[in-house]
């Protein structure tokens, strides 16, 4: 059996090094904060090339953070419209409605599955406040395009980084941007913890010191609190697990285009729709996501052929329950993407074998 992702044997790695800090962190017992929190941010902030890191609990948080520190900074107000891209996972989305914003859905690039730029161009009107970009399955959005016109309109341009640690492009990394970055380190996550984790990161100090307060009670001084904030901190002992990990961080990501790459070039099947990918490091494949016409019967043939696969996502947001006031919206792309998509084993210690087993087995499919 290959499994879709093995994280035992990703985490298995470092196990002498986890142990080391837990065992440094049953000493210190400083188990809130603390400095191996204070490390880690500045480690990944340097990574990022960026001024400012603060952690958080998870990346849902993250993003949250970020639109609420723009709401306490009074450069978001209640009530204004936000672009998200509609083919996302809902965290994205969830956050812009727990800030008390407006999502405004847009269809995404067919070839890369992110937000589309030209879409952008056409709706873009003095009531958008905000735009979001994810960079899905580890793909730098267009944000070159979308930067200059989030600049041309003054308006904020924050980045979805869940899944994108490490991908590049000329004008930097992925946190590093736009005018803020939110990241998720779930376990699965490229740079991933031992449990849940995320970081906001960014360039403006007044951003970050408000992010800061609202992740702590809104709170910088013990039991003195200036504004109404939340309990979302990064946990020290995964703060110490993720500085371990971030050492091997960009080791990893060549791994993955390496399979990729592998993937992209001896997989002939017309069934099969292979994902976009220029060769560069804009690129970190989180996920190995294929396109095809019948996900059930392909998803059976691969269970028969003991290959693990994940679909990346079932439902988009707007069709989701919990979201069901924007059930009726017209957007036939992003449907058709979620009734399409399967991700394929993607990891990085996945030795050659493995990816030719799959290969194979797409061959013949």
């Amino acid at each position: 059996m290959i499994p879709f992702l093995d994280l035992h044997k990703i985490n298995d790695r470092f196990r002498d090094q986890f142990h080391e800090v837990l065992s440094e962190s049953l000493n210190e017992s400083q188990f809130i904060l603390g400095k191996s929190v204070t490390k880690f941010e500045n480690e990944f902030s340097d990574y990022c090339g960026a001024k400012y890191c603060v952690g958080a609990g998870n990346g849902l948080d993250a993003l949250t953070l970020i639109l609420k520190g723009y709401i306490e900074l009074g450069q978001l107000n209640e009530g204004d419209k936000v672009l998200v891209p509609a083919n996302t996972f809902i965290a994205t989305i969830l956050s812009v409605i727990h800030s008390g914003l407006i999502p405004v859905f847009i269809e995404p690039d067919r070839d890369s599955y992110n937000i589309s730029s030209k879409a952008i161009k056409s709706i873009l009107n003095e009531e958008i406040k905000a735009i979001i970009v994810v960079h899905l399955y580890g793909q730098l959005a267009d944000v070159e395009a979308i930067k200059k016109m989030s600049d041309e309109k003054n308006i904020l341009l924050i980045e979805d980084a869940a899944q994108a640690h490490g991908a590049s492009c000329e004008m930097g990394r992925a946190g590093n941007l736009a005018d803020a970055g939110a990241f998720s380190f779930y376990p699965s996550k490229n740079l991933g913890a031992l449990g849940d984790g995320g970081a906001v990161v960014t360039n403006d100090l007044q951003l970050i010191n408000v992010v800061r307060k609202l992740s702590n009670y809104g709170s910088e001084k013990k039991y003195q609190n200036k504004i109404v904030g939340f309990n979302s901190r990064l946990d020290g002992l995964q703060a110490s697990f993720l500085s371990i990990k971030l050492k091997s961080l960009n080791k990893d990501n060549e791994r993955r285009q390496e399979i990729a790459k592998m993937y992209l070039r001896e997989i002939k099947n017309s069934k099969i729709k292979l994902p976009s990918y220029n060769n560069s490091n804009d690129h970190v494949f989180y996920a190995f996501v294929v396109e095809v016409e019948d996900r059930d019967q392909f998803s059976k043939y691969l269970d028969r052929n003991e290959i693990g696969w994940l679909v990346h996502y079932p439902i988009p947001p707007h069709k989701q329950e919990a979201l069901k006031v924007y059930s009726k919206l017209n957007l036939p792309i992003t449907e058709k993407i979620h009734q399409r998509v399967i991700s394929l084993p993607m990891s990085p210690i996945m030795t050659n074998d493995e990816v030719n087993s799959v290969i194979d087995a797409l061959n013949t499919y």
